[in-house]
């Protein structure tokens, strides 16, 4: 059986290709609800939906782990989905926690109590419903105390991505790193909580400063997984080449692909 991989677009592509170079015998299957995207603007409920519905998708492939690709659904989604939706027999697992862990320097699965940590001042690059959902920073309370998270929503970066224009996603880059440092002007790390952003990871670095350690997820989430299917291998799937699911039009999300990662890539409709 595959392990899935789950997002709302493209942005997920960065976990995707991650986990491939990761464990390249893992047989991974990918569902983008392109259709849908961008779901970093729709109500709580909307994103909760959409996401059961392309988990169910990926089930129906075999897939009985599923990889939340995208933060907007960890944030909104995740937490119900595995309280109330999830059966015994599958997994749904978001990548809000390996980045988390690995900003407060906490092992995989380490469920000790908070405690104080070195980085005391977090700057969050996130889409308005990751930010409006506080999803982050619950998260980190249940590791981590005495941290100051400031939070800055990059409405419309997940469109220009998705749209290959690359002139206004670094345009827009720089304008919310500015507004963000006002609030916050001396931040230690950065979060960039959306698998899109990884993309533009080097411009969000050079308009924080060197000094601002930089976390993306891609390859954090590919290192947690692994350690994940050691300790649980009935959830690790077979060789072959598992599928490329869209719920757009497989021919503009391919070449959309293509151009995202820059290696080619063929989706078929779900």
């Amino acid at each position: 059986m595959p392990v899935g991989v789950f997002d709302s677009g493209l942005g997920g592509l960065t976990v995707y290709r991650a986990i491939q170079k990761h464990m390249p015998h893992l047989t991974l299957s990918y569902f983008g609800d392109n259709a849908n995207a961008p779901y970093g603007v729709r109500d709580a409920d909307d994103i909760y939906h959409l996401t059961c519905k392309g988990v169910e998708r990926l089930w129906d492939e075999g897939c009985d782990l599923v990889i939340l690709a995208c933060n907007t659904a960890t944030a909104v989604a995740c937490r119900r989905m595995q309280e109330n939706w999830v059966p015994a027999n599958k997994r749904v697992l978001g990548v809000f926690v390996p980045l988390i862990e690995a900003v407060t320097e906490r092992d995989w699965g380490d469920t000790s109590p908070p405690r104080e940590v070195e980085v005391k001042q977090i700057a969050l690059f996130a889409t308005p419903a990751t930010v409006a959902s506080r999803a982050f920073q619950r998260e980190l309370a249940f590791r981590a105390i005495g941290v100051d998270v400031e939070a800055q929503p990059c409405a419309g970066l997940v469109d220009a991505l998705e749209d290959n224009d690359l002139e206004l996603a670094e345009a827009m880059v720089r304008s919310h790193v500015g507004a963000l440092l006002r609030r916050m002007p001396n931040p230690q790390s950065a979060v960039l909580g959306c698998t899109h952003y990884p993309i533009l990871e080097h411009i969000f670095q050079i308009a924080l400063g060197d000094d601002v350690k930089v976390f993306s997820q891609a390859n954090l989430v590919a290192a947690s997984l692994e350690d994940y299917l050691k300790r649980h291998p009935d959830m690790l799937g077979t060789d072959g080449p598992g599928r490329l699911l869209t719920t757009g039009n497989p021919q503009d999300v391919s070449d959309a692909a293509t151009r995202f990662l820059a290696k080619p890539l063929h989706f078929e409709a779900a």
